[in-house]
């Protein structure tokens, strides 16, 4: 996209503001196919909780993704947006029975992640299809938050658990049909990935009429210009030599399956915002913006980089400042960054904003949630509306029990 485009974007839908391009989408996931041309069956889930907005459920739709969903709401999402319920998995982490049993019931394939509710659900619906996540105890991704393949995760059961797996597969009769795990993100080592493959694999000689292996994902993309990132055309060659190999001694073919969310969507990415103030300290040059981590929490949480760019001046002198927000809290987005100069009214441009950003906004400080946009065949099409006063109110039940206090008596 041209600065223009956002530009005229940020003018008719207000800031702040997401927009996403679908060019950008397209261009992922077809990067992400071509890669595993040699596998005779592919399939990408892409991961509802990266962007959840109905517009781009139907895009990965249009493209022939299904949907890796973590909520029986996200299920529900992804059947309004005219996903088929095989086409989507379900893979949540520490939810009740109940839960899995209602997604169940909607024709879903099902991923269990603990040994309690592995047998609780085998014991009542041995017929139905499970998959089973396992913990690879791999150490990969940037950090502790974002790995969550390692031993000391809540995610997955230990592959030093299988032969409880197996007694209760046999104890209850139950379908096992696919393996999976998932490491966490912004895996750059692919060796790493590729020994965790291996571990995987030899999880799933256990189980003899699997229909599918999934890998998840975590492949990390570039953060700004020169970064680093996965090599998916390196990754994709190493590991269908051995994914076809394991087919062949298995003696079946296997859908190779992948769940990826930032990888599709974070580059095709931007968050606007209007700077409110630029103010100086004695040692400080601040821009502060209308936003805050109500809007765009990764960079206070995860400590992620996002590139910002003031697309109203792109060309300016380059200064220091610290990108701020407006919640009474320290929202920082940047420190010291060197950016065009500021002025007071410019937009300002955060890139890789598609995954995990407006999907974990909320109403801190009582702000409204802002618009989204996609960007398609060169248009800008709204696919949300920004908040009103209404939406901060409508479930709340104002209730008159609080009567006067009276004066003491003297």
């Amino acid at each position: 996209m041209e600065n223009s485009n956002l530009l005229a974007i940020a003018e008719e839908f207000g800031s702040p503001v997401y927009v996403y391009d679908s060019e950008k989408i397209v261009s992922q996931y077809n990067r992400l196919t071509k890669a595993f041309k040699k596998v005779k069956q592919v399939k990408l889930n892409y991961a509802v909780k990266a962007l959840s907005n109905l517009a781009i459920l139907k895009l990965m739709n249009s493209l022939g993704a299904g949907l890796d969903t973590v909520s029986v709401q996200e299920v529900k999402l992804g059947l309004l947006a005219g996903v088929s319920p095989e086409n989507i998995i379900f893979t949540p982490n520490g939810v009740s029975l109940e839960e899995i049993e209602q997604v169940s019931a909607m024709g879903v394939q099902i991923n269990i992640d603990n040994l309690s509710i592995l047998e609780q659900f085998g014991a009542k619906h041995p017929n139905t299809p499970v998959c089973i996540r396992v913990n690879p105890h791999v150490m990969a991704g940037g950090n502790s938050k974002i790995s969550v393949g390692h031993i000391d995760s809540k995610f997955g059961i230990s592959i030093h658990q299988i032969p409880h797996i197996l007694r209760i597969v046999e104890n209850t009769g139950m379908n096992i049909n696919g393996i999976h795990m998932h490491t966490g993100s912004d895996i750059l080592d692919i060796d790493v990935f590729l020994y965790a493959s291996e571990i995987l694999f030899e999880t799933a000689k256990s189980f003899k009429d699997l229909d599918f292996i999934d890998f998840g994902s975590g492949f990390k993309v570039p953060y700004k210009t020169g970064d680093i990132e996965t090599n998916i055309e390196e990754f994709g060659e190493k590991l269908t030599k051995r994914f076809n190999k394991f087919c062949a001694s298995y003696g079946k073919e296997v859908t190779l399956g992948f769940e990826p969310g930032k990888f599709l969507v974070s580059e095709a990415g931007y968050f606007l915002a209007n700077v409110n103030v630029v103010k100086q300290t004695t040692s400080t040059v601040f821009a502060g913006i209308d936003s805050g981590f109500n809007h765009l929490i990764r960079p206070m949480f995860y400590n992620s980089h996002h590139e910002i760019e003031n697309i109203s001046n792109p060309k300016g002198k380059e200064r220091f400042y610290s990108v701020v927000g407006y919640i009474c809290e320290t929202d920082t987005f940047a420190t010291n960054r060197r950016i065009s100069e500021i002025t007071e009214g410019d937009i300002l441009a955060f890139k890789n904003a598609g995954a995990y950003c407006f999907s974990m906004a909320s109403n801190y400080n009582s702000r409204y949630r802002p618009a989204e946009v996609l960007w398609h065949n060169n248009k800008a099409h709204l696919i949300r509306k920004r908040e009103t006063f209404e939406d901060l109110t409508n479930n709340q039940v104002q209730v008159d029990i609080f009567s006067k206090v009276s004066e003491p008596s003297s």
